[in-house]
């Protein structure tokens, strides 16, 4: 392994509070945020409106290459996406592999009725565009959390972070 370089990949639903667990932990690592969300944006995309699985793809080819890149010159990354399903998750540990990077995977574990509280709230005072319905629905149905086997740091809220060693 890289001697202290990471690779932390951030999981949960839409909501769960994964951006600010990422704004914490950045400044405790050194490292930069990769957020998927924001490469939709600079592409012209909303995941709230739905996008194609195909742009989906794309949009995980370009935060693959800005992460290979960013690890391979020494800059531990925090990678801010739900990360459903599996194989993603086992994608980015490969990765962290191949650059011989440390590899934590951080589940922001919320529950559902905390997820919409936290929409509603949202929709009232936004601090973040909106999801539609329909793309919340199915994709809290589809979402798949980390098993056991995949070691996850299980955290609630960023408030979690303090004295857990990442």
């Amino acid at each position: 392994m890289a001697s202290d370089v990471r690779l932390v990949l951030l999981c949960g639903t839409s909501f769960s509070g994964k951006s600010t667990v990422a704004r914490a932990l950045a400044p405790r690592l050194s490292a930069r945020i990769v957020s998927l969300d924001e490469i939709n944006e600079r592409r012209g995309l909303w995941g709230g409106d739905g996008i194609p699985v195909g742009e989906w793809v794309r949009t995980h080819e370009l935060a693959t290459a800005e992460v290979r890149e960013l690890l391979t010159s020494g800059t531990s990354v925090v990678v801010d996406d739900t990360s459903s399903p599996r194989f993603l998750r086992d994608g980015w540990r490969s990765l962290a592999a191949s650059a011989r990077a440390h590899f934590s995977l951080v589940y922001v574990d919320v529950n559902h009725a905390t997820i919409r509280r936290r929409r509603a709230e949202n929709q009232v005072d936004p601090r973040r565009r909106d999801v539609a319905d329909a793309v919340l629905d199915q994709h809290l149905a589809d979402f798949v959390p980390p098993q056991d086997d995949e070691n996850a740091i299980r955290v609630q809220s960023a408030d979690d972070l303090r004295g857990l060693t990442i």
